[in-house]
């Protein structure tokens, strides 16, 4: 599996969540909706999910083991302070 596309979409209101993400693998499935959260140890994904009749999130899509979450989440956090570092606070709209 090749993540083959990363698009960052910056958040600009105060909060937790820095971004939102899509991405695409091997050019040929595309999962939207991640999140950068930023927790109390640093920054972390949040795959997309839903909520529950009964009041829990349940991810929509997700990795099936950790190494996988791993690089998935290294790629987007790579490609996240990227976006950081291209573009002033200032003049990131909101979404």
């Amino acid at each position: 599996m090749n993540i083959t596309d990363v698009r960052v979409r910056k958040v600009a209101k105060e909060g937790k969540m820095k971004a939102v993400v899509s991405i695409t693998i091997d050019e040929e499935f595309v999962v939207h909706d991640i999140k950068v959260i930023e927790g109390e140890k640093g920054l972390f994904i949040a795959m997309p999910s839903r909520k529950a009749t009964d009041g829990e999130y349940r991810d929509i899509a997700h990795p099936i083991n950790s190494n996988t979450r791993e690089r998935i989440q290294s790629i987007i956090l790579e490609k996240y302070e990227q976006a950081m570092a291209e573009e002033p606070a200032e003049a990131i709209g909101e979404l």
